[in-house]
C-alpha cells in the first residue's frame, strides 16, 4: 500500500481527511486481547495440565494451574487499571476487578479444569482393559482434543451465569 492509500482515522478532523484524498478511514475495533485472541488459551494451561495428568508428575499439573491463575490475575489487573485510568470511581474499579476475576476463574480455570479432568478420567476408565500404552496416552490425546471444543460453550455459560448473579447484584 502506498502513502496515498494509507488509512486516516475515522474521527480525524474533516480538513485532515480532505488533505489526504484517496485514503480510507480506519475502523476502530476494540479487541480484548485476554478474551478475543490466542492469548485466551493461556487461561487454559491448566486444562493441558489436566489432560497430561496420567503422564506427568502432580507438580507439573499444579504448575499449569499456577500459569492459568497468573493469566487470570494479569487480565484482572489490566481491566481494573484501565477502569481506574478512565476516571472511574473506586467502587467501579473494584466491581470491574471482581467481575473479571470471577469470570476468568470460572471460565478459564474452574469449569474447564473440571471438564477436562472428567473427560480424561472417563476416557481412562473406558480404556481400562486396553494395553498400557493406550491407557496412558489415549486419555491425554482425548483431553487435549477436547479443549478447543469446550472454550466457547463454557465462555457463553459463564457470561449468562455472571449476568444473572454478580452483574445483577452490583449494578
Amino acid at each position: 500500500m502506498d502513502e496515498s492509500q494509507a488509512p486516516v482515522a475515522a474521527n480525524a478532523p474533516a480538513q485532515l481527511q480532505a488533505d489526504r484524498p484517496g485514503r480510507r478511514p480506519i475502523q476502530h475495533i476494540n479487541v480484548d486481547i485476554y478474551r478475543d485472541t490466542f492469548l485466551r488459551y493461556m487461561g487454559y494451561s491448566n486444562e493441558v495440565g489436566e489432560a497430561f495428568r496420567p503422564l506427568v508428575p502432580k507438580a507439573i499439573v499444579a504448575a499449569s494451574y499456577g500459569m492459568a491463575i497468573g493469566y487470570v490475575c494479569t487480565d484482572t489487573f489490566d481491566k481494573s487499571l484501565r477502569e481506574q485510568m478512565s476516571g472511574a470511581s473506586r467502587r467501579d474499579v473494584l466491581i470491574a476487578a471482581g467481575d473479571v476475576f470471577s469470570w476468568q476463574m470460572l471460565a478459564s480455570v474452574i469449569i474447564p479444569g473440571l471438564v477436562i479432568n472428567r473427560i480424561t478420567a472417563g476416557s481412562k476408565m473406558l480404556l481400562r482393559r486396553s494395553p498400557t500404552i493406550l491407557l496412558k496416552t489415549l486419555p491425554t490425546v482425548i483431553g487435549l482434543a477436547s479443549i478447543p471444543l469446550i472454550v466457547h460453550p463454557i465462555d457463553g455459560l459463564v457470561d449468562r451465569f455472571m449476568d444473572a448473579t454478580f452483574r445483577k447484584m452490583v449494578r
